[in-house]
């Protein structure tokens, strides 16, 4: 309810959620049939990292290539922009059901093209076409599983899109694992994707349409009968009062404009939309909030922990392909079970208290890796300098002619593009006291391994390279419960129902921008800052996150669509600027718009 502008939100506990699902589990077979696009948005976006590895074994100019490691990670973060911009225009115009239904479509066409790829273009572009199905099942996935909700289980079930989003890159790290010592590695594990793909799309065919988007559609009896499935009897007149009265008011609001809308064609048109758009109080608002948390996702550098913690595990010293994946495989796994934690919070703590703690861990996780990190490459393993066992022509140019080249370690072979030879005396360990600095080609790296020793590419070995994997655990465990669920349980909430199938493609844009701008970026920034510098970046992208976060969220815990709508349309003050303000006008009044938090 409203009273004096604040808006109080209704304790959840999790008994209620238990309930309502025994009472009625068609709910929860709706959110699950769903959810299935967020299984295949987080395969696909986990896959490629283990997949990569054996994708440079097999095409070495992906092995020489930064750029081409970086395109078959990105496209999809390109196309699922696409995706994105496009999916928010469909939803509206055709409905949650259709959009869903062609994001399978794409998944399944991505996914064959990529086990059949002859070549590397090939994948990147069958990357691109699972990447179009990512934007738009990321976005409409939360959307339908929200608007087919009861607002006081709402946040726990959109968190079923999330907990199914990480088991599915849980589930591409076991693959990739699995598929290890198969004879088509990679191709086995990229044309699996095309499983739940074709799953959901024969679901999806008997799930109905979202009420809210039937009724706006003036499909009142279908919208009546899909509502009598989910609430009670004596709430389905309730629940089309609200709707009805919700669309009342957009037609009121277009009605205002129509008379000067009828005189414009073109391009005046669309600018007339757009003003109108982004004129609306509570459509802005609900973006500021909305974009900032999605960007603000990113930013933190998740996605980079996702798509390349093989790599990331490498850098702490885990050479082997295996060992890398199967300490990927953990931190994925601790990804799933923090989204499972975040039913438990959600609902019962709010969505901005859980951000902000999130927030406030990841910051700590990434100093202190910041520090492992630069700890780990000060003490890197040191060059030996006379190696009998290869020819003075394989030894790394820029070694030899380095004036400096008595201080080099491990970390400056790297650097230096080179490849780091681990001497053979010491295999039992995962830790070897010197190496040699070696040009970086395939004969050379085969010419190692032929020696029985190991070939280091990715990241030096480290006496303290197992507090790096509990620190990026501890990272992965303060994210996912938190800005790993809430920015999509945020946005599927914040919008008024005109607008929430645009709003959300825009938020969900942001996002997939946000993500292609950290994936490019990180293996190039990684090898100009190194991975301490790295790290410390993202730190200060969480400082400044977590500001705006305090700043522009609102809490929308546990109310209707139309009482968050009351929040954006009277505007929100955080307590603490609250309480300055009112200081300062001589406590004559709150400041307005805090809804409990």
């Amino acid at each position: 309810m409203v009273e004096g502008g604040i808006i109080k939100t209704e304790k959840i506990n999790f008994s209620e959620f238990w309930r309502t699902l025994r009472e009625n589990p068609y709910i929860i077979w709706l959110a699950l049939s769903a959810g299935i696009g967020g299984l295949l948005f987080g395969y696909d976006t986990g896959v490629i990292s283990g997949a990569l590895l054996y994708i440079r074994d097999d095409f070495p100019e992906v092995d020489k290539e930064t750029w081409l490691q970086s395109a078959m990670v990105s496209m999809t973060v390109g196309g699922a922009i696409f995706g994105a911009g496009i999916g928010g225009w469909i939803n509206d115009g055709f409905g949650r059901r259709i959009t869903l239904l062609g994001a399978d479509v794409l998944f399944t066409v991505g996914a064959l093209v990529m086990a059949f790829a002859h070549a590397p273009w090939m994948i990147i572009v069958g990357r691109a076409f699972v990447g179009l199905g990512v934007g738009m099942a990321s976005m409409t996935a939360p959307l339908y599983i929200s608007e087919a909700s009861p607002a006081r289980i709402r946040g726990a079930l959109v968190c079923v899109n999330s907990i199914l989003l990480t088991g599915g890159q849980f589930l591409s790290y076991l693959i990739n694992l699995a598929f290890t010592n198969t004879k088509w590695t990679w191709r086995w594990m990229l044309g699996v994707a095309a499983v739940p793909a074709i799953v959901q799309f024969f679901l999806m065919l008997y799930l109905p349409e979202s009420p809210r988007w039937l009724y706006r559609q003036n499909k009142v009896e279908e919208a009546r009968s899909i509502l009598a499935k989910i609430f009670p009897a004596h709430e389905v007149d309730h629940e089309l009062n609200v709707l009805k009265l919700s669309v009342e008011a957009e037609k009121a609001e277009k009605g205002t404009n129509s008379e000067n809308e009828q005189s414009l064609c073109g391009i005046q048109k669309v600018r007339k939309c757009v003003s109108l758009f982004f004129g609306n109080v509570v459509v802005r608002r609900g973006l500021y909030a909305g974009v900032t948390v999605q960007v603000v996702q990113q930013f933190s550098g998740i996605n980079t922990v996702m798509y390349y913690s093989p790599t990331i595990v490498q850098f702490a010293g885990f050479a082997s392909n295996k060992t890398a994946m199967a300490l990927s495989l953990i931190t994925s796994g601790l990804n799933a079970l923090g989204s499972v934690a975040s039913m438990f919070i959600v609902d019962r703590f709010g969505r901005r208290k859980a951000m902000l703690v999130s927030m406030a861990a990841i910051i700590v996780c990434l100093t202190t890796l910041l520090v492992v990190f630069y700890e780990a490459t000060v003490h890197a393993p040191k060059i030996t300098r006379f190696d009998t066992s290869f020819p003075i022509n394989a030894t790394c140019p820029s070694y030899l002619s380095a004036s400096n080249s008595y201080s080099w370690n491990c970390a400056s072979c790297l650097k230096a593009g080179c490849g780091f030879c681990a001497n053979k005396h010491n295999q039992a360990s995962i830790i070897f006291a010197r190496g040699t600095c070696l040009t970086f080609t395939t004969e050379i790296k085969d010419l190692c391994r032929a020696e029985h020793r190991t070939w280091i590419r990715d990241g030096c070995p480290s006496k303290i390279g197992f507090v790096a994997i509990i620190f990026l655990a501890l990272y992965i465990i303060s994210f996912s419960p938190g800005m790993g669920t809430v920015p999509w349980i945020l946005n599927s909430e914040i919008y008024p129902l005109k607008y929430r199938g645009i709003c959300g493609g825009l938020a969900s844009l942001s996002n997939w921008v946000s993500n292609l701008v950290v994936s490019l970026c990180f293996l190039p920034v990684s090898l100009a800052l190194g991975s301490s510098g790295t790290f410390g970046l993202f730190a200060g992208f969480c400082v400044v996150g977590i500001t705006l976060i305090y700043l522009f969220v609102p809490e929308t815990k546990g109310l209707p669509f139309e009482e968050v709508e009351k929040i954006l349309e009277v505007g929100y003050t955080p307590k603490l600027l609250r309480c300055t303000k009112a200081d300062n006008e001589g406590h004559k009044g709150t400041s307005k718009g805090d809804n409990g938090v």
